[in-house]
């Protein structure tokens, strides 16, 4: 094992003029095999009320780490002297020394909870995010318009890609959730009526309640979960790997081709996706009232047109347009959040997935009021 110096240090005065020379060792090691360590920060320390033009020398020094110079750093009062002869590793100990004690080791006053200041916070952090959504919402506006001015020159290979991720790939899982919630709410409908002698009205309970609220409703939950959280995630790793800086630098905007071809895909997408799972859930219940209530597939399809008016057709498949929109807005603005750290890329995914469901719903109540007395 190699060797360790004693710590130590002379002091000469001359002329009013106070030197002190450190030499040794000024190691954790070395300071732990020394009797006088506890009194020499003390011994130090007194030093500093020596007159301005002290100097102090560390050439005398061998090794000094950071629990040596966080003694001296103590004893200086957490500072450097203003005469100090030091190599540049010496000091370079001492800088990180100053940006620890600097950053992280101030004693932080943790405040009481206050329910107003907690309020307060979450209404100003609400007014902040609706600025900035009124604010993305004006540059899609801007951003359609000259997509409409120059089609040639318009993300379509962007806007194609998301139509297959968005679209395509979930085809699969509305189909299933669909035909399942028909088969359930067929199951469910046909107990009460056949109690009161009323099977043939499942028609109108199935075709309203799927084609006029659970057909948009489910899907615009399904894209928003799986393809609400996977637009945020994406442009949140474009902010860790910093390609959106890259391509602000280069001049390519944000809003032109991260934002517009996701939220004109989603328009798109939207109500096929509607329409798709409205056919499913409409299934999934024909073939439950054919094995509950006994009523054929030939009467279900003859009697539903006029149970059902198509203007609750095109209702359903207007929301699907506005919740696409309003999950990609929602998407793209929780992923330009993001900061670049992957703690900060869950928590925006999270958000962006409640937020967007949030959405949905009080749209789809804005809906139902504002449109009570269209196809009824």
């Amino acid at each position: 094992m190699e060797s360790q110096t004693t710590p130590a240090f002379d002091i000469t005065r001359q002329d009013g003029t106070v030197s002190v020379q450190l030499c040794g060792d000024w190691t954790a090691l070395a300071l732990a095999g020394c009797h006088e360590a506890r009194t020499m920060r003390s011994r130090l320390h007194a030093l500093t009320e020596a007159p301005e033009d002290a100097h102090w020398s560390l050439a005398g020094v061998d090794k000094l780490d950071h629990v040596g110079g966080q003694l001296l750093w103590q004893a200086w009062n957490g500072k450097l002297p203003e005469r100090l002869e030091a190599s540049q590793g010496q000091r370079r100990v001492f800088e990180r020394i100053a940006n620890l004690h600097s950053d992280g080791w101030k004693k932080h006053i943790v405040e009481r909870f206050n329910p107003i200041t907690v309020f307060g916070g979450s209404v100003l952090s609400f007014g902040a995010q609706a600025a900035n959504g009124i604010s993305m919402l004006g540059q899609l506006a801007f951003d359609l318009i000259r997509f409409a001015r120059v089609p040639q020159r318009g993300p379509w290979r962007e806007i194609s890609a998301n139509i297959y991720n968005i679209g395509y790939k979930a085809l699969g899982i509305t189909a299933l959730v669909g035909f399942l919630i028909g088969v359930v709410l067929s199951y469910l409908s046909a107990n009460q009526l056949r109690t009161f002698g009323a099977s043939t009205f499942i028609v109108n309970i199935l075709g309203m309640a799927v084609i006029r609220e659970l057909g948009p409703v489910l899907a615009a939950i399904l894209v928003a979960g799986r393809s609400g959280s996977a637009i945020t995630a994406q442009i949140g790793v474009m902010r860790v790997t910093e390609e959106l800086d890259a391509m602000r630098v280069m001049g390519i905007s944000h809003g032109f081709r991260l934002i517009m071809p996701r939220v004109v895909a989603l328009a798109v997408c939207m109500p096929l996706l509607v329409a798709w799972t409205d056919v499913l859930a409409l299934a999934g219940g024909i073939l439950a009232a054919r094995m509950q209530l006994g009523i054929s597939p030939t009467f279900f399809l003859r009697a539903l047109p006029d149970a059902v008016p198509v203007a609750n057709l095109w209702l359903g498949l207007g929301k699907g347009v506005a919740f696409g929109m309003l999950i990609g807005l929602a998407a793209c603005h929780f992923g330009l959040r993001i900061r670049p750290n992957t703690q900060s890329l869950g928590e925006g995914t999270t958000a962006s997935v409640v937020v967007s469901i949030t959405i949905v719903i009080i749209a789809d109540a804005i809906f139902a009021v504002m449109f009570k007395d269209v196809g009824l």
